[in-house]
């Protein structure tokens, strides 16, 4: 709990960051983080999905899928 993930984004910059979920309870997380970091830094949004319906709902998992493959190819 001590520990400020924040403190250190420049620490992981830059490298690709993609962070996405709109219902996610902790959002304004990936949005600040996003916000400090170098580029490339995206928030890709899965509208209507939370935290972990990106992981295993079938409405949303192809979307991500597509979004990390393409977001990544060109970044790595």
């Amino acid at each position: 709990m001590a520990c400020d993930a924040f403190a250190h984004v420049e620490s992981i910059s830059a490298r690709p960051l993609l962070i996405a979920s709109s219902k996610a309870d902790t959002r304004y997380f990936s949005e600040e983080a996003v916000a400090q970091a170098k580029e490339p830094a995206e928030v890709f949004v899965a509208d209507g999905a939370t935290h972990i319906d990106q992981y295993d709902k079938p409405e949303f998992v192809p979307q991500m899928v597509a979004k990390l493959t393409d977001f990544y190819a060109k970044r790595l």
